[in-house]
């Protein structure tokens, strides 16, 4: 099998986001609900 993986690991790399990212991600993770009936998710936006 060929070597997908580059020696390029991600501890190397250095992630700088912004505070509105953050806060984008933090707010839509708290509106995100999911619900399981029998087998089945279902997702919700709550806004």
């Amino acid at each position: 099998m060929a070597k997908i993986y580059s020696d390029y690991t991600s501890k190397d790399i250095q992630l700088n986001p912004k505070q509105e990212t953050v806060d984008f991600l933090l707010n839509y993770s708290k509106a995100l609900r999911v619900n399981c009936y029998k087998k089945m998710k279902f997702e919700a936006l709550l806004n």
